[in-house]
């Protein structure tokens, strides 16, 4: 968000994830839903609470989940060093889909809510990693808090050959992507 101008806050969703679906992108869907809404119910009961410390304002709530999938086998973050060579291994000259759910709850100043929802996927391709490769890259520690145990952004982009979509939503957020649902709702980031 800071990259393209806007000015946002943090606010972390802390309930249990409860997952429903199979499907990737329905799972990112569901996650994301479930994040924005609890986050959005928190805003909404505590200015009900506290009308006399509550300045009125819209509101949007954002709510995002990422996974990686290959063969529709969706690879989370590493239980350890193990887990995360035997990743490696498998994604090596491979290709894999990033998928993001994105939810976005609207809160106006009277308190009345609306949502709207995308989902966005990336594949990524990798070149043949040997096992030289996948040692020093696990032995750094890097993949061992990554799903699917990279992070393009880093020195594992060394690896990665091609991707077809959105560079961002492999980082964890289609901010582009996120801009343009808002602007075809008739909503502006940049003047939120």
């Amino acid at each position: 968000m800071e990259q393209i101008g806007v000015d946002f806050e943090v606010c972390p969703a802390k309930g249990e994830e409860t997952i429903t679906k199979t499907k990737p992108e329905e799972i990112v869907e569901e996650l994301s839903r479930q994040k924005a809404e609890e986050v959005a119910s928190g805003i909404v009961s505590y200015n009900e609470t506290h009308k006399h410390l509550v300045t009125p304002e819209d509101i949007l709530v954002i709510g995002a989940d990422t996974i990686v999938a290959h063969k529709a086998e969706i690879l989370g973050k590493p239980k350890g060093s193990r887990e995360a060579e035997e990743t490696l291994r498998m994604l090596s000259g491979q290709t894999h889909e990033v998928y993001t759910g994105v939810t976005l709850v609207f809160i106006d100043k009277s308190g009345r809510t609306g949502e709207h929802g995308f989902v966005e996927k990336t594949e990524v391709a990798f070149y043949p990693l040997d096992a030289e490769e996948i040692t020093r890259y696990v032995e750094s520690g890097k993949p061992l808090d990554k799903a699917g145990s990279y992070g393009i952004q880093g020195s594992f982009a060394a690896y990665v050959r091609e991707i077809r979509g959105d560079y961002n939503n492999v980082v964890g957020l289609p901010v582009g992507r996120l801009y343009q649902e808002l602007k075809k709702l008739g909503i502006s980031l940049t003047t939120w």
